[in-house]
């Protein structure tokens, strides 16, 4: 994993740059987004891995299957990954996108995972406590988890708090065990 990341980061860079100098981010960022999602599916994928097939006949496939939805910019820039051999790298290279687009924009998405619904001043004040500590922007979603008994589990792209009772129960089990 962290190779492919490690070739998909120039790609995503030069992206990045292309999109922020055009003032396009999200619409690079959308683009992006359905151009990974369509070359993750079995089928495509297994074209754009085919040694037989060209390389401007893999672009024009990925493009043609993702439809108008794709800027001109964003339409050459998978045409040079395909002359690359990097179109397998699409998931990565989106993924590095909205990481670069965070870190421009100052902001970060919070996934909350709680037993029970949260309330959506609660999630306000989640993210204005966060975004303090931050000093950022965050975008909080969230979701039910059932299994987590109580608490919350919060996740960023880079740090885990774990507040579940699910969660105290394994630490709790980890400690009696050792």
């Amino acid at each position: 994993m962290a190779e492919l990341i490690t070739l998909a980061r120039p790609y995503a860079k030069a992206a990045f740059e292309q999109a922020l100098a055009a003032n396009t981010l999200t619409a690079w960022a959308e683009a992006l987004a359905t151009a990974a999602v369509v070359a993750s599916e079995p089928r495509v994928a297994q074209l754009i891995a085919a040694p037989g097939t060209t390389s401007a006949r893999k672009a024009e496939t990925l493009i043609g299957l993702c439809g108008e939805i794709l800027p001109e910019a964003v339409r050459n820039f998978l045409r040079v990954l395909a002359e690359n051999k990097r179109l397998a790298l699409l998931p990565q290279v989106h993924e590095l996108f909205l990481a670069f687009k965070s870190a421009q924009e100052q902001s970060v998405d919070l996934e909350v995972a709680s037993a029970f619904e949260i309330a959506p001043e609660q999630a306000s004040r989640l993210a204005d406590a966060i975004g303090r500590k931050l000093q950022r922007t965050v975008r909080v979603s969230t979701t039910v988890d059932k299994t987590l008994i109580g608490g919350v589990v919060i996740r960023t792209a880079d740090l885990v708090i774990d507040g579940s009772v699910r969660g105290r129960l394994a630490k709790l089990s980890e400690a009696m065990n050792s």
